[in-house]
């Protein structure tokens, strides 16, 4: 089932390639004319739209980025005149850190909240919890974003407000996610810089997710509680702790998990706003400069890793699916 995944992926990164590849094109401003600036002369744009290979027809350029691609070759940034992969893993560990830090506290949070709703339902306790949920839905992430930085950045000055960790403070890069590397190393101040920069962006991710992770978990708790084995658990006078955790939370996990695998790659898409408010020097960051100058190969290559992250996290979904239900088989 795993290699016929795999084959399949490829026509659905290719489809996903050609449409950035059409898109880019197709949007007003020159990348040649907005690298060199206005002042540069018609002879200078010519030259350099010939050493990028611009000038030949997009049929043309757009087998050359394939067949290169299909070798491992995504060629130079035109902005920033590196190799696409060098900047798109450079970037990568920081927008990983945050998307986990994010899902973890969304799953803090929605989890406990969504199953003590389910067990106290139409109860005070309910009516605030899905209450708190359709709030979380519904504030925009880089409204939520700039509300912190203004509160607890700006008027209380209680964290930092851009960047990754505190200018003048180094980590040891071993796995490059900070958090991981001075843990390894023992640099607890870097840890603690890591985090505090990490706090305001990971609750402006998590929260959205926490709200969509706690209706859906209230739902499927509830349309476990009903099912026979539940009450034969409690029948047997197995405690009431017993029967939720062991018996109901882990049934209701696999639609759980199903919002969880999808939405963490939500949050990587999501993480293109929060990480420009936040000035946090991730992927989706570097995203918004590639479209802002038009640089055609690292934009197409940033969305094209969007889409493959999207399909490791399905694949990764289905194996949780089996760990969490043995009659599951992959």
């Amino acid at each position: 089932m795993i290699g016929r995944r795999l084959i399949g992926a490829i026509p659905v990164l290719l489809g996903i390639s050609f449409l950035v590849f059409l898109l880019m094109h197709l949007a007003p401003g020159d990348p040649v004319v907005l690298l060199l600036g206005d002042d540069a002369t018609p002879a200078d744009v010519a030259r350099v739209r010939h050493e990028w290979g611009l000038d030949q027809s997009l049929p043309v350029q757009y087998w050359q980025f394939v067949s290169r691609a299909m070798v491992g070759d995504f060629g130079q940034s035109l902005k920033f005149g590196e190799p696409v992969l060098n900047l798109v893993f450079e970037r990568l560990p920081a927008t990983v850190e945050l998307a986990v830090v994010s899902l973890l506290v969304a799953i803090l949070i929605s989890i406990p909240i969504g199953v003590y709703s389910a067990i106290k339902r139409d109860t005070l306790i309910d009516h605030a919890g899905t209450g708190m949920a359709l709030i979380g839905v519904s504030l925009p992430n880089f409204w939520l974003g700039i509300m912190l930085i203004y509160f607890l950045g700006g008027q209380w000055n209680l964290l930092p407000v851009a960047g990754r960790i505190e200018y003048g403070i180094e980590v040891k890069p071993i796995t490059h996610l900070y958090l991981v590397d001075s843990l390894i190393t023992g640099n607890l101040t870097a840890f603690w810089s890591v985090l505090q920069h990490l706090m305001m962006p990971a609750v402006t991710l998590g929260t959205a997710l926490a709200a969509i992770v706690t209706r859906i978990t209230r739902s499927s708790v509830l349309e476990v509680m009903r099912q026979e084995y539940v009450m034969t658990a409690r029948a047997k006078g197995l405690s009431e702790r017993v029967v939720v955790w062991r018996h109901i939370l882990r049934n209701a996990l696999i639609t759980v998990i199903t919002i969880l695998g999808l939405q963490l790659g939500a949050l990587l898409n999501g993480s293109v706003i929060t990480e420009t408010v936040f000035s946090y020097p991730g992927i989706g960051d570097l995203l918004i400069q590639s479209i802002s100058v038009r640089d055609y190969r690292l934009t197409q290559v940033l969305i094209l890793f969007f889409g493959i992250i999207y399909f490791v996290v399905n694949m990764l979904v289905d194996v949780l699916y089996t760990l969490v239900d043995p009659r599951i088989k992959l």
